[in-house]
């Protein structure tokens, strides 16, 4: 249908109005403002931009103009109601279609990230947010200060950016309990990077995970699972880096797969530490300290604000208790096992 038949279908009866209206001076009765809002509602509905069928309300008014009875000024207020009612009706609808969007993108993602919907139609459905679920993707998840809506600042920003940068490229970003979710293709590793970089900033220091990317319709799950799990060792470990990459973590799953072993070993090359005075905490901080400074005395002892003499006496503390010495390559190994061990499973805080 020609643009001139389809605006002139959202018009019909104007003319009549502005002419009613003009001559007498009253304003639009409720019927008529009623009827100008369901064509706004109808015109939206059907797709039309607001600025063309503005345009028509005007070209409909010149039309009427020159043998229209009344003043210019009454002629003018006429038609400010009638497309102001139109506007209106059109504005509701939009909203309405905004608001249905909204619902079917959350019901998507929650169905996308629990897995819980049948592949074949969560497939289908994902087509329209731009993914392909038949081929392999990966999630990266922003953690912050706060907890983040689609809606707020933050996540807008991140989207801008990424639109800026990339355009579309099948990229989907969301909200998830507080967190902010970025769905890519798996082979598009700079687009998840670069997510994880603005992210970290409009966060103000927030961590990022990565998930490896996964193939077919549950590998979105997968790899939002991964990502998940990062961000909680991250913390359970207390580590610095702002982006972590499952991949990179693989690990520390594997460590704590059978979790009765690893929180035997825990038990039997820890334990001892309890009996020390002042309780196991702070030999077991020595141990991170030592370990996680690469073996190095005089950096751990700098971390932990002690003196090189200090730090060493506890070394040597934890030597007598364990029956391991730190320093032995034969015996390092073990204990640091057991410390990653212990963070893992939150020891001594918690009974194993």
């Amino acid at each position: 249908m020609p643009e001139r038949e389809i605006s002139e279908q959202y018009v019909e009866g104007c003319a009549q109005i502005l002419a009613e209206v003009s001559a007498t001076g009253r304003r639009l009765t409720r019927e008529e403002l009623t009827s100008r809002r369901e064509l706004g509602e109808q015109a939206a509905d059907a797709g039309h931009g607001l600025r063309a069928l503005v345009s028509a309300h005007l070209s409909a008014a010149r039309a009427a103009w020159p043998t229209a009875p009344g003043t210019a000024d009454s002629a003018l207020a006429a038609l400010h109601q009638v497309i102001d009612a139109f506007s209106e009706g059109y504005e509701r609808a939009q909203r309405q279609a905004v608001r249905q969007e909204e619902a079917a993108r959350r019901e998507f993602i929650d169905d996308l990230l629990y897995g819980r919907a049948d592949l074949g139609r969560l497939a289908e459905r994902a087509e329209r947010f731009g993914l392909r679920l038949s081929h392999a993707h990966a999630v990266a998840v922003a953690q912050g200060p706060t907890a983040y809506d689609e809606g707020d600042k933050v996540p807008q920003q991140v989207e801008r950016a990424l639109i800026s940068r990339f355009g579309d490229r099948s990229v989907l970003l969301t909200t998830k309990d507080g967190r902010i979710l970025c769905i890519a293709p798996g082979h598009q590793d700079e687009v998840l990077a670069f997510f994880a970089k603005q992210a970290h900033a409009a966060t103000e220091g927030g961590r990022v995970a990565i998930g490896r990317a996964q193939p077919g319709p549950g590998g979105v799950v997968h790899s939002y699972e991964e990502a998940l799990n990062a961000l909680e060792l991250a913390e359970r470990l207390e580590l610095e880096d702002p982006v972590l990459r499952a991949a990179d973590l693989l690990v520390y799953p594997v460590l704590t797969r059978d979790r009765q072993a690893m929180a035997d070993l825990v038990v039997s090359t820890l334990g001892p530490l309890t009996t020390a005075r002042g309780g196991a905490e702070p030999l077991l901080g020595t141990l991170i300290a030592y370990f996680d400074s690469g073996c190095v005395a005089a950096e751990a002892a700098r971390r932990l604000s002690l003196s090189v003499r200090a730090f060493t006496y506890r070394l040597e503390r934890i030597h007598k208790l364990t029956g391991a010495d730190p320093a032995e390559p034969a015996h390092r190994y073990m204990l640091q096992t057991a410390v990653i061990g212990a963070r893992l499973l939150d020891w001594p805080t918690k009974r194993l």
